[in-house]
């Protein structure tokens, strides 16, 4: 699914901590973490060997990035406000709610699967989608082991709709990946595996493997572990078009330490070396995704982020970042 890159600054958002809504009457579950949310042995919570081999087009890939980077903006940017899913979570009293399948692509039918899997979803009252044309929007609840994800969603005279999406049980045993052809992101990678949160940064680590979304991918039918699927495009088979679903890393050799970066982008560039990028999406430009500052300031809740970045631009927080030194995994690494 293909998002444009926002045109004016955005700013980076928390995942929702404390208690639940600003009318709300039950008490909230804790904050969700990212990097506890499916299984331990999940590929995003698998840190990248020192010594894991590389794809063997490795150099060629490293050089496409860096292509697609001087074309499209000349920044690697992080999307907020919108194309980056809010997470709201729910506590186990949460009233259910049935969200209806609504055709925006014109497909002319509905799938009967979904509406069963959307049939009692836990949406907070306060709950509301992500700006953009894309509209995403997750719901967690702890309590009943489960994720919904949606894609355009929307609420029409006080029914909540979506265009796409899923449901997934038993997420703490789930490896991390939607049962094809469930999910949001074009690859059936869930946004609360790749995101970034605030609670990470403030931490200074990311216990997790980075959501990454490119421009130019290789062709759909091209697809790498841990993707299910892909919207690759490349008709004139371009050389060196990066698989949807490929995994790269920053040399671990860099000393992120030594970079004139931002304190922000050196926590990220420290994730890149020990869990690495997976290619989740495509973009506009060349993105990576943190929770949308809706499942904060929803909350009426102040939002922290600002004394973060203090003062720079979101799409320079990356600024300085060593690309030329990444390296491509081989395809389908770490498949089980």
């Amino acid at each position: 699914m293909r998002k444009p890159i926002p045109t004016r600054p955005i700013i980076l958002a928390a995942l929702l901590a404390g208690h639940f809504g600003v009318n709300a009457v039950a008490a909230a579950e804790p904050p969700a973490n990212p990097a506890t949310i499916f299984a331990p042995t999940s590929f995003w919570y698998t840190p990248l060997p020192a010594d894991v081999p590389l794809h063997p087009n490795s150099a060629n890939f490293v050089a496409e990035f860096v292509r697609q980077k001087k074309a499209y903006y000349g920044t690697v940017s992080i999307n907020l406000t919108a194309y980056a899913s809010p997470v709201y979570v729910a506590d186990a009293n949460t009233a259910t709610v049935r969200v209806t399948e609504w055709d925006c692509q014109k497909k002319g039918f509905s799938d009967p699967k979904l509406a069963e899997q959307w049939k009692a979803v836990p949406i907070p009252e306060h709950a509301e989608p992500a700006d953009g044309t894309d509209a995403e929007m997750t719901v967690y609840q702890p309590s009943s082991d489960t994720l919904w994800e949606f894609w355009q969603a929307r609420k029409v005279s006080g029914q909540w709709q979506a265009c796409w999406g899923g449901c997934m049980r038993n997420v703490s045993k789930n490896l991390g990946i939607w049962q094809k052809p469930y999910g949001t992101t074009a690859t059936g990678l869930p946004f609360l595996g790749g995101q970034i949160t605030a609670e990470e940064l403030q931490r200074g680590e990311i216990g997790h493997v980075l959501g990454i979304a490119l421009v130019d991918t290789e062709k759909w039918s091209v697809v790498s572990y841990p993707a299910n699927r892909s919207d690759g495009y490349n008709p004139k088979d371009a050389p060196s078009r990066i698989p949807e679903g490929l995994r790269f890393r920053l040399d671990p050799t860099v000393d992120v330490g030594a970079l004139k970066m931002h304190p922000v982008g050196k926590t990220i560039a420290k994730a890149a070396q020990k869990y690495g990028f997976v290619v989740w999406d495509k973009a506009g430009a060349i993105t990576l995704r943190a929770q949308n500052p809706k499942s904060y300031t929803k909350l009426g809740q102040p939002d922290p982020y600002p004394a973060l970045f203090n003062g720079t631009p979101v799409y320079a927080i990356l600024s300085g970042f060593p690309w030329e030194r990444l390296q491509f995994l081989p395809m389908d690494y770490g498949k089980p």
